[in-house]
């Protein structure tokens, strides 16, 4: 009797095994930082009880990055096969959805999510989990990639990244991804960032002691990472940048304004 098992290698794990041989080698400075969102859980909260629908945390995120992006466009600049930078103003973020416990989480696109609510993004996350096949990204990519070569995909990609445009259809303009479903309290993550020029990794929520209004309180805080293409985005505009998102996500700002 044997003593372990066979089973066939996940067809979506071969765009994982490229995203890893693109990461190699690129020039990526990471910033780490702890986000009181207090405010934001007990408003998140509230609409749960009030409406009975919750809305995602993911979506929040997602929502309040599209925003401090579109403030400084300059961290979603890419360069074209002659050198020069293409900077965006829509902000389409590719997020990870796992449609199943323990499947291979799926890249969707957010279009345009400086433009939408937590609401609707809310309901496009989840219709994504329920219909993964509807997603707007990787599909194709994940049943290609295994009857294809490797130096092949190598290719593609090489192509993808000199013509920014495509790029943006293809695979959006900056990424998010989240750890923190698997860890509770302070956890950070440090993951590679395969082609985007800006990477935003979703670690766990501690609770700890914090100052408000001259008061020590037990508050809520996110452990969220940073990565930047230092090819493409100088420190202080990330600095300016990441300090904007901590703002956004500290007020709330976006389920205030309606959500």
């Amino acid at each position: 009797m044997s003593d372990y098992e066979l089973l066939p290698f996940p067809r979506g794990r071969e765009v994982v095994v490229d995203a890893g041989y693109l990461g190699t080698g690129r020039h990526i400075i990471y910033a780490l930082a702890e986000v009181d969102v207090t405010l934001a859980r007990e408003l998140l909260r509230k609409h749960a009880a009030s409406q009975g629908t919750p809305l995602s945390f993911t979506a929040f995120i997602v929502t309040s990055l599209s925003k401090a992006v579109e403030s400084y466009p300059e961290v979603q600049a890419y360069r074209d096969w002659r050198g020069r930078l293409v900077i965006f103003h829509d902000v389409d973020v590719v997020t990870m959805i796992e449609p199943e416990s323990g499947g291979v989480a799926i890249p969707h696109v957010v279009r345009g999510a400086n433009r939408k609510t937590v609401s609707e993004i809310t309901g496009e996350i989840r219709h994504i989990k329920a219909s993964p096949e509807q997603s707007q990204q990787g599909g194709g990519l994940v049943a290609l990639a295994p009857r294809v070569p490797r130096f092949a995909r190598m290719l593609f990609f090489w192509a993808l990244k000199k013509n920014p445009p495509w790029f943006k259809q293809i695979s959006g303009t900056v990424l998010v991804t989240s750890v923190g479903m698997f860890a509770r309290g302070s956890f950070w993550g440090i993951t590679f960032l395969p082609t985007h020029t800006l990477g935003l990794t979703v670690g766990g929520i501690s609770q700890k002691p914090g100052v408000q209004e001259g008061e020590i309180n037990i508050r809520e805080y996110l452990s969220l990472t940073l990565a930047f293409d230092h090819d493409v985005v100088d420190g202080a505009p990330a600095a300016r940048f990441g300090r904007t998102l901590m703002e956004l996500i500290e007020s709330a700002s976006v389920l205030l304004e309606g959500g």
